[in-house]
C-alpha cells in the first residue's frame, strides 16, 4: 500500500524549495498557512507562516550546504558550525532543527530539519510523537524519494493513529468523531495547548478538512478487520471486547506500550509488556490509560523542544513568534465568546 499524498507542486513551493539544499529524502508543508482552517479567510490563510519539514539522510552535509545558501536563516548558533549544529539536531528536544520567521519569495516560513533515521524512528515507534504527530493531519507532501523504509513507516505512523484513536472512542462513532481523536492525538499532554495555542484548534484543523482526511485514511479503515467501516453513512463500529482491545494495544508503537506499562505497572513487579497489556485490554478505563500514555510522551518532547527551539531561533524571534500564538490563541477565545 502506498501513502496517499496530497501533492501540490505549485510554482510557489517549487520556488521555495529551490531556495534550499535539494538533498532531500521528505519535504512536506503543513499548518494554518497550507490547509484552511475554520474560521480563516483565504486572505488570512495566505498571511499566515508556511511550515515546512525536510526529512534529510546526511544531516551535517545538508546543514553545511545551508549555512553557504542561507547563513542568515540561523540564529548565532551558525557560529558553532555545521556539525555542533547537526548535534544539537540529533540530541536534544524531538531531534528537530527549526529555523523559524524565514522570509523567502514573499511569504515568512518556519522549516524544521530532521534526519531521515530519526524520522523513520519516530513515525515508527512514537519516541516524541513531535514529526510523527504532524504526519497524522494532512500535509501537501513535496518530495518523496524512493526510501522503501520510509514509505512503509509513513504507512505504519497512520495505522498506528487509528488503532490509538480505536482505544479511546466508544464502540460506534462517526468519522468525524474518528478524525477528531486522530488530530488530537499530538496535542495531547503538549503544554502549548495551555497557552500559545488556540484551544479550537483540533475541531479547526478537522472541520474544513474532512475529505483530505477520508484521502489519508480511508484505504487503512476499509482493511482493518478490527473495524466495520460504512464510508457512506460516515459511521463506523470497532471491537471493544477485550480480546480486541489487547489486539490493539499489541499493536500500538513500542515507546507507547512502555508508557502504558510504567503507567499500570507498581515498580519492582517487573511483569512483561503482554501480561500488562492483556490486563489494560480488561480495565473499563483501558482509553483512558492509553490517553495518558500518548499525553506523557508529547509532553516531554514539546517542553524539551520548545527550549531548544529559543537556542535555534534565537531570543528576538522567540518572543516575535510567540507573541504571534498567543494572538492566535486570543483570537480563537474572542470567536467561541461571541458565538456564545
Amino acid at each position: 500500500m502506498t501513502l496517499p499524498a496530497l501533492h501540490n507542486t505549485g510554482v510557489l513551493y517549487r520556488r521555495i524549495l529551490s531556495q534550499f539544499p535539494q538533498d532531500i529524502s521528505l519535504a512536506f508543508a503543513y499548518g494554518s498557512g497550507v490547509f484552511k482552517q475554520h474560521g480563516t479567510s483565504q486572505g488570512q490563510m495566505e498571511k499566515n507562516m508556511l511550515d515546512f519539514v525536510f526529512a534529510v539522510d546526511d544531516p551535517v552535509t545538508w546543514h553545511t550546504m545551508n549555512l553557504l545558501q542561507n547563513r542568515k536563516h540561523y540564529s548565532i548558533l551558525k557560529l558553532l558550525g555545521p556539525t555542533m549544529i547537526s548535534s544539537i539536531q540529533n540530541e536534544h528536544g524531538a531531534s528537530v532543527y527549526y529555523n523559524t520567521l524565514v522570509p523567502v519569495d514573499g511569504r515568512i516560513i518556519k522549516y524544521g530539519v530532521i534526519s531521515t533515521e530519526s524520522l523513520i524512528d519516530d513515525l515508527m515507534h512514537w519516541k516524541t510523537m513531535y514529526v510523527a504527530g504532524r504526519l497524522h493531519k494532512p500535509v501537501k507532501m513535496l518530495v518523496q524519494g524512493e526510501n522503501g523504509k520510509l514509505r512503509a513507516a509513513l504507512v505504519a505512523n497512520l495505522k498506528s493513529a487509528v488503532t490509538a484513536s480505536f482505544l479511546m472512542l466508544p464502540e460506534s462513532f462517526t468519522e468525524e468523531d474518528l478524525f477528531l481523536q486522530i488530530a488530537g492525538l499530538s496535542y495531547a499532554g503538549d503544554f502549548r495547548m495551555v497557552i500559545g495555542e488556540d484551544k479550537s484548534k483540533v475541531a479547526n484543523i478537522v472541520q474544513d478538512n474532512i475529505q483530505h482526511f477520508r484521502i489519508l485514511y480511508s484505504n487503512i479503515l476499509r482493511d482493518c478487520p478490527q473495524v466495520v467501516y460504512k464510508p457512506q453513512q460516515g459511521k463506523l463500529e470497532v471491537d471493544k471486547s477485550p480480546e480486541g482491545q489487547f489486539t490493539q494495544l499489541m499493536a500500538l508503537p513500542r515507546t507507547l506500550q512502555q508508557r502504558i506499562t510504567k503507567l499500570v505497572d507498581p515498580p519492582g513487579k517487573n511483569r512483561d509488556v503482554e501480561e500488562i497489556l492483556l490486563q489494560v485490554a480488561q480495565d473499563p478505563d483501558c482509553g483512558a490509560v492509553v490517553q495518558q500514555g500518548i499525553s506523557s510522551i508529547v509532553k516531554s518532547s514539546s517542553i524539551t523542544q520548545s527550549i531548544k527551539g529559543i537556542a535555534t531561533a534565537g531570543l528576538w524571534k522567540t518572543v516575535s513568534y510567540s507573541s504571534k500564538k498567543l494572538m492566535k490563541m486570543w483570537k480563537g477565545w474572542r470567536r467561541k465568546t461571541i458565538t456564545f
